[in-house]
């Protein structure tokens, strides 16, 4: 498949996975808030836990929840889990078109570990099953029964996780990793448990049983953990556009911080959805801002000292030529690209000072450039170039 029609099923891929995606955060938004909103009133029926009065659209909506089931059901019941389920089709086929086909660019840096494109492949699909497992083993184990270690120990999971994808994989694939790992988690919640156990309660009601209270706590609980995971997710997935997340060897601690920033501004925005007052939940802002400036003192690119450094014209189009050009000219030699990425061409003086601020973050303060490092461009290299783009 050429590269160009290969970018078109990357495109559509994207635009579903965004569509379904969206479809996703918003049920799981809305009925976390939902749930959050119920308030007991007089008269409620039998086995409700509570209820909601709500307003949109022009329109006002009566909402119950029951602590179980009602005692029949409706033949008109809908269920929510095409939206999860088709999210991460989407995603792994993204996973597929864009790091697996193109592994030694996208997903393999030899300066990391090299490994075959079939290797790293392996590793990718056995690690994000692996972590689903041994998530699904800490709930279901006795800590699980704690809410605060347990979430101690997911926020663990994955920051080791991101530690171990930062020792195997280029700094791009790594982070991608970590949300693909997320996001999985997030999926088989609803595909392996959740639904399964809303199935067990329907059949239970048309059996004419009471159904089991414990399936409905344990599809609350994974429920609630998607939750407050898509915020961090969502960063972790749109990291490829940002190298300043993952062009340093401790990339881990940005994830960590990532998931501190995301899990407390979805707590502050979950609590004032329950009424919560301000002094109550204020202490989520100093954490997100105290988050978010250690992310931005973490990922600061390193001052490049250039005194006394001449590089001329002729080392610069040298490094160019051996670095770039295959893949920033007018017509690439890259298998992977039919035209330059970004429409940016690199194989002039005036191409690499047209594009210097371009060149400086994603090459020189980082190293998502060279895909995957492939024509293994050294650390005197991109010091070369920063020192020449920093004297103009």
């Amino acid at each position: 498949m050429s590269a160009f029609l290969l970018e078109w099923v990357n495109l559509v891929i994207r635009w579903a996975h965004l569509v379904v995606g969206i479809g996703w955060i918003g049920t799981s938004f809305y009925f976390i808030a939902l749930d959050l909103g119920l308030r007991k009133r007089e008269g409620m029926p039998e086995g409700v836990y509570g209820t909601a009065w709500e307003v949109h659209g022009g329109g006002f909506y009566h909402v119950q929840k029951y602590l179980v089931a009602p005692k029949t059901l409706p033949p008109d019941l809908i269920w929510f889990k095409w939206e999860a389920y088709l999210t991460w089709v989407t995603g792994f086929g993204l996973l597929i078109v864009q790091y697996y086909v193109h592994a030694r660019a996208f997903l393999i840096n030899p300066a990391v570990m090299p490994l075959l494109p079939a290797q790293a492949v392996v590793i990718s699909v056995l690690s994000l099953g692996a972590g689903w497992l041994i998530y699904d083993r800490i709930c279901k184990s006795p800590l699980g029964r704690n809410p605060t270690l347990l979430a101690v120990l997911v926020f663990v999971l994955i920051v080791f996780a991101a530690y171990v994808y930062g020792n195997v994989f280029s700094g791009r694939g790594a982070f991608i990793h970590v949300g693909a790992f997320v996001g999985t988690i997030m999926a088989v919640n609803v595909f392996g448990l959740i639904i399964p156990n809303q199935k067990k309660i329907t059949a239970s009601l048309l059996a004419g049983r009471a159904p089991d209270p414990a399936l409905g706590a344990q599809g609350k609980q994974r429920s609630v953990h998607n939750n407050y995971l898509t915020l961090p997710v969502l960063v972790l997935m749109v990291s490829a556009h940002y190298p300043m997340l993952f062009s340093h060897p401790h990339s881990w601690l940005v994830v960590a911080l990532i998931l501190v920033i995301g899990g407390s501004a979805r707590h502050l925005l979950n609590r004032h959805d329950a009424g919560d007052p301000l002094a109550k939940i204020w202490w989520t802002l100093p954490v997100m801002a105290v988050g978010l400036a250690a992310a931005i003192w973490l990922t600061a690119p390193q001052r490049i000292d250039t005194t006394g450094v001449v590089v001329s014209d002729g080392e610069v189009l040298a490094i160019l030529g051996k670095h770039c050009a295959t893949c920033h000219a007018p017509r690439p030699s890259h298998d992977g690209f039919d035209a330059p990425p970004k429409g940016v061409v690199l194989l002039t003086i005036d191409d690499v000072v047209r594009n210097r601020e371009q060149v400086l973050a994603q090459t020189v303060h980082g190293d998502a450039m060279p895909l995957g490092n492939e024509t293994e461009m050294t650390t005197a290299e991109r010091a070369a170039l920063g020192a020449f783009l920093m004297s103009r």
